[in-house]
């Protein structure tokens, strides 16, 4: 019979797809246990949109590759998260789960759930940090309530000491027998992406390794320029690490420290980068103290704010498709289509003509999002689209209305950016511009020689439309953020 002390540990995975700077797993490791890595596809795994659902199955495969390289296995399961765990407890004898924490509502319902029910029946059920650089809980205003506002948590923050980053284990053992495991092809993660797939998989590099390679580069090449050049679409100035934060494939801590190293030798953009981590944490922060941002309106007054909420209305269409006749919004969506990723000055461009000059809600966008984006991140996702509409935390919900031809002018003064994913009325466009019409769906019937469309509303007019229906409303409490 197996000892009490010598049962595995099942390591639940789920947005935490690495070996280092896993505190889950260096526990589950640390008495020389047998462990048995877990991902489980439930509910919540399944809703995902298209290009997140492939996204994480290109993760999961390189993960996979990457225990078998230390001697363990990727069990794949399908089901209800606390059925799934029940099973397999009976089938490995195993005396302990262990999980890194989630902080969305539906995920903190399930999880605590779980570890109640775990507990009960003496499994030694454990959750641990390793998603966020400070713990939600932990971060407090001076009467010892979460922060609103931006600033004033930036400055309560920065000088923390952030958990040094952990090295991966030396060893995993493995059990003496596996669990059976699904295929992951069977669950055909990538279906929904269609013919989109193959020109997605040209622009992602999954795993953890690709991870770390790409926090090396911008370490080295880029983040010294970062503050002059985050914000210029045509270039490579940002960290492009998005889609592994996104899916764990790399830890905040690696990137804070990685950053903190740069500044000591001098990196004149470090401590705009730590910002941005930051700001990735404050929408986590919110989330976290107020969930009903990821469905509703942030500041309530907005609730009867009449934006328009007809998916089928042909201006919102034309906006889905990249083809708004304005060249930095119709840019970023197709940038979009092609990588699953968006350049975040033109996620704002985007963001701020759909809810303001097209008067469109932001649910709509945030939903257009979720299905397209690779780096899909709930927290992130709701708190942009709601700082962009101004029913978010923000100073200045209304009157900040982008315009997308001074925008463009400023940030792509070459027009590289916009040659980059525009094909209509180039002689020889770029691959980057074609590939938008090889994975958009065949049934839009567009082509690259098809004419550039005229604006559906122009950026003058729009801004017009906004102020009035904007100003016609008192909008109370502002609140100071990211400006």
């Amino acid at each position: 019979m197996m000892r009490s002390d010598d049962r595995p540990v099942i390591l639940w995975l789920r947005r935490d797809l690495r070996l280092t700077d896993h505190p889950a797993l260096t526990a589950a490791c640390a008495g020389g246990r047998p462990v048995i890595p877990v991902f489980i596809l439930d509910d919540q795994v399944a809703a995902l949109g298209a290009a997140a659902q492939w996204r994480l199955g290109q993760g999961l495969e390189v993960f996979a590759r990457t225990l078998a390289d230390r001697g363990s296995r990727l069990i794949l399961r399908r089901g209800p998260a606390q059925e799934v765990l029940q099973a397999l407890i009976a089938e490995s004898g195993a005396g302990a789960v262990h999980w890194t924490r989630a902080y969305d509502p539906i995920s903190r319902e399930r999880d605590g759930a779980i570890k109640s029910a775990l507990k009960a029946q003496g499994i030694d059920a454990r959750s641990f940090p390793g998603s966020l650089l400070f713990e939600p809980w932990t971060v407090q205003t001076g009467t010892g309530g979460p922060y609103r506002v931006f600033t004033p948590m930036w400055k309560t923050v920065r000088g923390r000491d952030v958990a040094p980053p952990l090295p991966a284990p030396g060893r995993i053992c493995a059990p003496e027998a596996w669990p059976v495991s699904d295929r992951l092809q069977d669950w055909a993660l990538g279906t929904a992406m269609r013919r989109g797939a193959a020109v997605l998989a040209a622009h992602s590099a999954p795993g953890e390794a690709a991870a770390q390679d790409r926090l090396a580069r911008f370490i080295d090449e880029g983040i010294a320029r970062y503050e002059q050049r985050r914000d210029i679409p045509g270039v490579e100035g940002t960290s492009g690490l998005s889609e592994y934060l996104a899916l764990g494939e790399i830890a905040p801590q690696r990137c804070w420290h990685a950053a903190f190293a740069a500044r000591e030798r001098g990196g004149a953009g470090a401590e705009t980068f730590f910002k941005e981590l930051v700001w990735r944490e404050f929408a986590y922060h919110l989330m976290y103290h107020s969930p009903q941002i990821l469905t509703g309106n942030w500041r309530s007054e907005w609730d009867d704010f009449p934006w328009n909420t007809d998916r089928s209305d042909p201006r919102v269409i034309a906006w889905t498709r990249g083809r708004t006749g304005m060249p930095f919004v119709d840019a970023a969506m197709r940038e979009m289509y092609v990588t699953g990723r968006m350049h975040n000055r033109g996620r704002m461009i985007v963001a701020s003509y759909l809810t303001k000059h097209l008067m469109t809600h932001w649910r709509i966008g945030m939903d257009w999002f979720a299905e397209h984006l690779t780096d899909w991140d709930p927290a992130s996702n709701a708190m942009g689209w709601q700082w962009s509409a101004g029913s978010g935390p923000d100073a200045t919900p209304y009157f900040r209305v982008f315009n997308p031809e001074s925008q463009l002018a400023k940030f792509d003064r070459d027009g590289s950016y916009r040659r980059a994913w525009i094909a209509e009325g180039q002689v020889s466009p770029p691959d980057t511009a074609l590939d938008y019409f090889r994975a958009i769906p065949l049934c839009w019937g567009l082509a690259p020689g098809d004419p550039y469309p005229a604006p559906i509303v122009s950026a003058q007019e729009g801004r017009r439309l906004a102020l009035e229906a904007y100003q016609n409303r008192s909008v109370a409490g502002a609140h100071d953020g990211k400006t």
